[in-house]
């Protein structure tokens, strides 16, 4: 089993990775999904995560993309597992875990640590969901 610790890591980079470990075998941990960055524009992940919000689809079926930090972080290393319904890559999609925070099983094992790299426009996850319900609330 392989533990990821997501304090400052690029999500991007965060779920290919998982997605390949998870396609080789590997059970993947993520921790911290809540503290993970997203590259870009804040402006404009905002807006487009707004977008995707209010898209349901006909008949309130969906796609539907919700707010809590750790299916934001599935979703995304969903969409780079090949086929996440049927096959190699359901069992794969299986071996993911995420958490907001850190569980008391995982805080004394060793984990793999994401870096930030020198990036000027990010936002964390947990910016983005609390912006999110700010305006769900006004």
């Amino acid at each position: 089993m392989k533990i990821i610790d997501g304090k400052n890591a690029v999500l991007g980079r965060l779920a290919s990775y998982a997605a390949k470990e998870a396609l080789k075998g590997e059970e993947i941990s993520i921790l911290n999904c809540e503290q993970i960055i997203i590259t870009g524009s804040k402006k404009d992940i905002k807006k487009n995560f707004e977008e995707k919000r209010k898209k349901i689809g006909s008949g309130q079926q969906g796609p539907k993309h919700s707010r809590l930090a750790e299916k934001i972080v599935r979703r995304a290393i969903r969409g780079m597992i090949p086929n996440y319904r049927y096959g190699r890559g359901k069992i794969a999609y299986q071996k993911i875990k995420c958490y907001v925070g850190t569980p008391d099983a995982f805080k004394d094992k060793k984990k793999i640590v994401g870096t930030k790299e020198k990036k000027s426009k990010f936002i964390l996850v947990k910016d983005l969901i609390k912006n999110n319900l700010n305006k769900k609330n006004e």
